[in-house]
């Protein structure tokens, strides 16, 4: 079930990707524009919030990535030609060793 959602809004280009990827069927109209809807569930939505902590969601529970964000996950879209991604993209959104030193916790201190 998902309780989240990423919404890409498609500009030309975007469309084009997102025809080529066969998940044409996928896109909706959203406040008027063109977009396409990633699903996610909570526990992927608190990862993302660790990768990107000042992303706000609206009152459907959905946000926007910032540009490179939303180019990694169109890139997943496409690799996978579908838009149940998130597994796969939130592995290249969010590092969870990120700004962490390489002999921190878990290296029982030896250098």
């Amino acid at each position: 079930m998902a309780d989240f959602f990423i919404n890409i809004f498609l500009d030309d280009e975007k469309t084009k990707q997102i025809e080529a990827a066969d998940v044409a069927d996928k896109i909706q109209e959203i406040d008027g524009k063109k977009a396409i809807q990633v699903k996610m569930n909570e526990k992927d939505q608190k990862k993302l919030l660790k990768g990107f902590p000042d992303l706000p969601f609206d009152a459907s529970n959905a946000c926007v990535l910032p540009a490179d964000g939303e180019e990694k996950l169109i890139q997943s879209i496409v690799a996978l030609k579908s838009t149940d991604v998130i597994k796969e993209a939130i592995k290249k959104l969010y590092n969870p060793l990120a700004g962490r030193d390489v002999f921190g916790r878990g290296s029982g201190g030896s250098r």
